[in-house]
């Protein structure tokens, strides 16, 4: 079967842009793509287009990367639409490799484009996440959630946070991080460890939505969420656009000057729910079929970008792929490994809590990053000889884990 790289990234910066449409941010992000890579648009023979709420905002429901990418020129070739919640842009490239390894095409785009910043209704923004869970089911208990946090708001006089509009996942992510420190003796400061780590590598990425660097301090005193989180431990709102073109060995001699990044495994799957209950450790089964097609280990890895919709999401995400022993994602950060100069840097980019999550491109955004510093291009958050990079993209909750999630491991070319 066909070798398959990554030959062009393209992506700007997430923000709250509110006078720019999926439309424009898919054409500015092609634009990105094709200025970083020698191909041009008649290369391209099928496209994956990943996103996931043009149809509440707009009622944009169907052929999405159709309507968007037409105008562009990318038509009169195979468009598959895909939305797979925050995993949808990763699914997207996994989509565009199979197609490359089974030799149906050589040259394939993957493209994440999502708007979700509406200042006329925030609420409404928020509740765009509950469409990512089995929602019958998580309504009753985000309901007993919410009661529970407005009573101790109310026992401690309003202090303990929970206050306004705020995405639902917050409360999971937060439930799920406090049976963590029940079972690990996990830390509130492990947590905010973790997020001023990536405060830090944000600050020196210019492609971050959030370029500023914080204490762990700084982070605790930080405007309570749903306990042990608080603000600047959980990814922002925005919006942006992230793509990447892949080919096959045998295309990539064609492509004179391309800058290419071999992909060693692009793997997919779907969460379980467990009989008699519990978490599906996903990333756990997920990681070992990665490793065992690329024939790696965890301890190969020299950079990774795991999926950190919260502080915690990186933590168990660290145990999940084998970079530490499970109960020991807290020590692991706190140890100083993960950050820029340690055994292994996780989240360079600043990770969702920093880079953004706009979700249907986020997981694109990952592989930006690893891509980047394969080739050596991070500038000052340069992972010092990186060959082995790692993504892992977690996507939706089904029952008490991720409803999807991907993992991609490339190598340096």
């Amino acid at each position: 079967m066909e070798d398959v790289y990554i030959i062009g990234i393209g992506m700007f910066r997430f923000g709250k842009y509110p006078d720019k449409t999926i439309k424009q941010m898919t054409a500015e992000v092609l634009e990105s793509l094709l200025a970083d890579c020698p191909v041009d648009k008649k290369d391209i023979e099928a496209a994956w287009y990943s996103n996931s709420f043009w149809g509440i905002v707009t009622g944009q429901h169907s052929i999405r990367g159709q309507v968007a990418l037409t105008p562009l020129g990318i038509q009169g070739i195979p468009v598959m639409n895909v939305e797979n919640a925050c995993a949808g842009a990763t699914s997207a490239v996994n989509g565009a490799y199979l197609g490359i390894k089974a030799g149906a095409y050589d040259v394939a785009l993957a493209i994440g484009v999502e708007k979700m910043f509406n200042p006329d209704n925030k609420q409404a923004m928020f509740e765009m996440f509950m469409s990512n869970t089995d929602v019958e089911f998580i309504r009753g208990i985000l309901d007993a959630l919410m009661a529970d946090e407005k009573k101790k708001a109310e026992e401690k006089k309003g202090k303990s946070g929970g206050e306004g509009a705020r995405s639902p996942f917050m409360d999971i992510y937060a439930m799920a991080a406090r049976m963590h420190m029940e079972q690990y003796g996990t830390t509130q400061e492990q947590l905010a460890i973790i997020a001023a780590k990536n405060h830090y590598h944000g600050s020196l990425n210019p492609l971050a939505q959030y370029q500023i660097d914080m204490t762990v301090e700084e982070v605790l005193k930080d405007r309570p969420v749903s306990f042990p989180l608080t603000r600047s431990m959980c990814a922002p709102m925005g919006d942006g656009a992230t793509a990447a073109l892949l080919c096959s060995g045998k295309a990539l001699k064609r492509f004179e000057g391309a800058r290419p990044v071999k992909v060693l495994a692009s793997v997919l799957t779907s969460g379980t729910i467990p009989e008699g209950g519990g978490m599906d450790l996903i990333g756990e089964r997920l990681s070992k079929k990665a490793y065992e097609a690329a024939g790696l280990g965890p301890e190969d890895v020299d950079v990774a970008e795991v999926h950190d919709a919260t502080a915690f999401g990186e933590l168990l995400q660290c145990e999940e792929m084998g970079f530490c022993k499970p109960g020991e994602g807290g020590p692991f950060a706190e140890s100083g490994a993960t950050k820029l100069g340690g055994k292994l840097p996780i989240n360079t980019s600043g990770g969702l809590e920093c880079r953004g999550h706009p979700i249907g491109a986020s997981g694109i955004a990952q592989l930006v990053e690893l891509v980047t510093q394969l080739r050596g291009e991070a500038g000052k958050r340069q992972v010092e000889g990186a060959r082995i990079a790692m993504a892992e993209n977690g996507g939706g909750f089904i029952g008490a884990g991720e409803a999807a999630m991907c993992v991609h491991i490339l190598e340096k070319a």
